[in-house]
């Protein structure tokens, strides 16, 4: 019944099935990306720090590693749009280089990861 629902939706919006088969298979390869992203993080011990660690008494993992490539990225891209507003609001504030100094560490070991 379902399926029927689906394909009736299909042929009311006039779109190609070439074209649907296209964007399901654009978003396998993205989402299989930031996965495999997650994953290569988890696994060299960097997904600290775009993450919370597991908690003590904490059965499951807070974050998939699909979750950690998508936000690995999302890190990065919002470092380089911050990044000069940041060094001159720290040039205002001197007791803050040392917490900045370990975010810049910190940002280096995400993009080693991507």
């Amino acid at each position: 019944m379902i399926t029927v629902a689906a394909s009736n939706n299909l042929e009311g919006s006039k779109a190609s099935p070439d074209k649907l088969v296209r964007i399901v298979l654009l978003i396998a390869l993205a989402m299989t990306t930031a996965w495999l992203k997650g994953e290569r993080t988890a696994v060299s011990g960097k997904s600290s720090y775009i993450c919370r660690p597991k908690e003590t008494g904490r059965t499951k993992r807070r974050h998939s590693n699909f979750w950690i490539g998508l936000y690995g990225y999302n890190w990065i891209a919002a470092f380089h749009e911050c990044q000069d507003s940041v060094e001159k609001l720290i040039t205002s504030f001197r007791n803050k280089r040392a917490f900045y100094q370990r975010g810049l560490r910190a940002i280096t070991l995400i993009q080693e990861a991507f």
